[in-house]
Formats: C-alpha cells, structure tokens, sequence
C-alpha cells in the first residue's frame, strides 16, 4: 500500500449519488403509468413544490437531531404556532392580501413569515431551556418530555382558536397557474420551490462554508476541545434549537397558505410526515432530509393519482422500501 506524503493532499471521499437518482429514477419510471405528459408535469411540479414545504419543516427537526442528538417530538407545536401566528398578522391585511399586485401581497406575507419565525424562535428557546436542557444525551425522557410539550401547546390553541378551521386564503397575485402549453403549474408552488432551495442552500453553506458551522459540527465532535478553546458550546446548540424552531414556523405558514386554512390539529398528521422524511434522510442528514422530502411527496401525488386508495400509507410503504434497502437512511450520520 503506497503511503501518502506529508504534503500530499488528503484523499476526497467518494460522492454517493445513488439517493440523488432515486427522485429522477421514480420520476421517469411513472411516465407511461400516467401517459399523458402534461399530467406528467403537473403532477411532477406539485410533487417539487410539496416537496420543499416539507423540506423546510423537516430540516430544523434534522438540524436539531443531527447537530444536537435531540428527540423532539414537539416539532409539530412549533409549525402550528408558526400558521396561527401568521393568521392574525394578515387578517387586518385581507384588502392587502386581495389587491391584483405581487409586491403588495409579498410586503404583507414577507412581514407575517418573519414574525412566525421570530416567535416559533422564542418558543424554541423556551422549551430548549425548559424542556430540553435537563434531559441531554436521555433519549427516553426527551420524547416523554416534547411529547408532553407538544400535547400542551396543542390544548392551548384549542382554547384559544377553538376547534374550528380557520380560513387562510391566499393572495390574489398568488393564485392561478402559469400555462405552459397543456401544463398548468401554479403561482404559489413556483414560490414555494424557489423558497425551499433558498432555505436549502443556506444551511448547506452555513454549516460547510462559515466558521459558525464549523464551530457547530467541531461541537458534536468533541464538545470539550470547542470548550477548551474559549467557545460556549451551549450558546451555539441553543441557536441551532432555535433556528430549527424558526424554520419550522416558515413551513407552518407555507403550509397554511398551502391549504388555504389552519387548525389546532395540524401539528398531528405533520409531525408524523416529518419524522417520516428524516428517517428516510438518516436521521440527522440535510442532504437526505432534501431528497427524502421530495420523494415523499412524489410517492403522495404520483400514488394518489395512480392508486388513490395506498395514498394514505404510501409514506409508509416508502419508508420500509428505503429503509430496506439501506437499514440507516439514505445518507446515514456516522455519529449515530
């Protein structure tokens, strides 16, 4: 075996690209089950814009699992707060919301994002020094803890918003679809894509161009050394629950507008969806959150089309044929 020189540049791991191909691969594989190829678009294009807002949900739930090796089953709570909050900012705004201009839509849904984060932030930071900070490295007990949270917070928006769906429609502008010959793809998901890529490239050079991320993952490694060299791990940790949090509060709202409504229960049937997505992933991975995202939501539009009865459990059946297949996801975190 030759043996490298001390000025010799350290050899580049291999590229895994077999999960890259897997959404182009299921992709052209469901062309003649659904024959026609403007359906074949349409259907392709929603399963991408589907894909991204639940990329942008799941990702902090991956940033804090993956950086931090914290359970939080709670994440839903925070994409719930995330819709109500940004249902009382554009509700005094519905003539706003209703004007035929894309700027003045976007300036009253740019304010109502940020403002759904900033609070989903400040609810993270609560329960991360509440809830989160006695049961480090205590798997069990943090479940039973964000669980417990989770069940909380819901309870509470039952009381204050009731029950009841609450409308949340979207802006003029945003409505509609862009013609493409036979393909119709619509306003709101061509945004919502742009918006996931965004959200995506940024952790992405966050955590592998800055010294931030750096400092982040030299953290999980060896936490004392970061420590030794004058760095409060704690603080960093705190700003990734946070960010996640935050992040998962942009998905709520994306998600409202999505569904064009809100309700107490929606932390419910996403929590699981989200959890589906980073175990496909590798339990802490942004690269295979991304991908397992999209496939997700390619399995729900093509099944739902092809086979509307397995739309309910195509997730599932999805994540057994991944898991299958590679026992640790699709991009397995070597930590774990």
């Amino acid at each position: 075996m030759t043996e490298l020189a001390a000025t010799d540049p350290l050899p580049k791991p291999k590229r895994d690209i077999a999960p890259i191909l897997l959404p182009i691969a299921l992709a052209l594989v469901t062309i003649p089950l659904i024959g026609s190829p403007s359906t074949w678009l349409t259907l392709t294009a929603a399963s991408l814009a589907m894909g991204m807002m639940i990329f942008i949900m799941a990702s902090g739930l991956t940033l804090v699992f993956g950086l931090m090796d914290v359970l939080n089953f709670g994440h839903g709570a925070f994409i719930a707060v995330g819709a109500y909050v940004a249902t009382l900012v554009l509700a005094p705004f519905a003539a706003s919301m209703q004007a035929d201009s894309l700027w003045m839509n976007l300036a009253v849904l740019a304010p109502a994002a940020l403002l759904s984060m900033a609070v989903s932030g400040a609810l993270g930071l609560i329960v991360e020094r509440v809830l989160i900070l006695p049961v480090y490295g205590q798997h069990l007990k943090q479940i039973l803890m964000t669980t417990g949270g989770l069940i909380v917070a819901e309870q509470t928006m039952y009381a204050l918003w009731g029950p009841q769906i609450i409308p949340v429609p979207l802006p003029t502008s945003l409505r509609g679809s862009f013609i493409f010959g036979d393909v119709a793809i619509a306003k709101y998901r061509v945004l919502a894509m742009l918006i996931g890529l965004a959200v995506f490239v940024a952790i992405q050079l966050v955590l592998n161009r800055t010294k931030l991320g750096l400092l982040i993952r030299a953290g999980v490694e060896n936490r004392e050394m970061v420590e030794a060299l004058g760095y409060r791990i704690r603080r960093l940790f705190l700003g990734v629950f946070m960010t996640g949090s935050a992040l998962a509060g942009l998905g709520g709202v994306m998600w409202a507008l999505y569904r064009e409504q809100v309700h107490a229960s929606m932390s419910d049937e996403l929590t699981v969806l989200i959890f589906v997505v980073v175990i496909i992933g590798g339990l802490g991975s942004i690269g295979g959150c991304f991908i397992g995202a999209i496939l997700v939501a390619m399995v729900a539009n093509y099944g739902g089309f092809l086979v509307p009865k397995l739309a309910l459990v195509s997730n599932i059946l999805l994540m057994v044929a991944i898991l299958m297949w590679r026992p640790r996801g699709l991009y397995a975190v070597t930590s774990r």
